[in-house]
C-alpha cells in the first residue's frame, strides 16, 4: 500500500513479517522441559497467520493439542538493520496483546525429528492480536502484567519481567541479521501455563489496566 494508507495502527493488515521468540520465560522453558536458552530462539509467523476479534482461532485440521501462548507484541514503527540497544526503544511504535497458538502435537514431533516448527506455528489464525497499544501506554516493557482465562479459568499469570531476554535487547540481536521493518510484530515469548484450547473454549487474555480481547476456538468446517 501507498504511505497514506500504512496506518501504523493497523499494522496487521499490511506488516510484512511476524518475528517470534521461543522460551524467553525460564518457567516456560521448564513446564516444556526444555533447557533455558543463552541466545533467543527464533521462529516466524506469516501475516496470514494474523486473526482479530470477530473472528475465531481455528483449530488445524492435523492437530488434536492446540495451545494457547500470551504474550506481549512490540510493534515496530522504525526499519533498521543492527540496531544498538542504546536506540532499540526509538524503533517502536507500539505494542499488541497477541496469542501465539501452538499445535503442541505437531511441535513434538518436530522437535523429535530436528525438522522446522512451521506447521505446528504459523498456520492461519495461530496469532490473534488485540488492537494496538501506543507507546505512551506502557511506559516500561520490562514490566508489564500479562494474563489468560480460559472459560474464565486463569491459566496464565506473568509479567515481562521474568522475561530472560529484554525488548531492547531483542530489537538489537533479531536486527543484527533480519532487518526490521515498519509494521513488523516481535513476539516476545510467553509465561508458564500454557495448556489445551478445545472447539467452543472461549479465551480471554489482558494486559492489566490497558488492554482485553475474546477470541472464542472452532474447527474448521471442511
Amino acid at each position: 500500500p501507498t504511505m497514506a494508507v500504512r496506518n501504523i495502527s493497523r499494522f496487521w493488515e499490511w506488516g510484512r513479517k511476524i518475528i517470534c521468540v521461543g522460551r524467553n520465560y525460564a518457567d516456560h522453558a521448564k513446564e516444556l522441559k526444555n533447557a533455558i536458552p543463552t541466545e533467543p530462539v527464533l521462529f516466524l509467523k506469516p501475516p496470514s497467520a494474523y486473526v482479530r476479534e470477530g473472528s475465531p482461532i481455528l483449530v488445524p485440521l492435523y492437530s488434536s493439542n492446540l495451545h494457547h501462548e500470551v504474550e506481549l507484541g512490540v510493534v515496530i514503527g522504525k526499519g533498521g538493520t543492527a540496531i544498538p540497544q542504546s536506540a532499540a526503544m526509538e524503533h517502536v511504535a507500539g505494542y499488541a496483546l497477541c496469542l501465539d497458538m501452538t499445535a503442541r502435537d505437531i511441535q513434538d514431533e518436530c522437535k523429535s525429528k530436528g525438522l522446522p516448527w512451521t506447521l505446528a506455528k504459523a498456520f492461519n489464525t495461530s496469532c490473534p492480536v488485540s488492537d494496538f497499544i501506543p507507546k505512551d501506554r506502557i511506559p516500561d516493557p520490562g514490566n508489564v502484567k500479562l494474563w489468560l482465562k480460559v472459560n474464565d479459568q486463569l491459566r496464565q499469570s506473568g509479567c515481562t519481567s521474568q522475561m530472560i531476554f529484554s525488548v531492547p535487547y531483542l530489537i538489537s540481536y533479531i536486527s543484527e541479521f533480519i532487518s526490521l521493518e515498519e509494521g513488523d510484530l516481535i513476539l516476545t515469548g510467553t509465561p508458564k501455563g500454557v495448556s489445551a484450547v478445545q472447539e467452543h473454549d472461549e479465551l480471554q487474555a489482558g494486559i492489566e489496566d490497558v488492554v482485553t480481547m475474546n477470541f472464542k476456538v472452532e474447527r474448521p468446517d471442511h
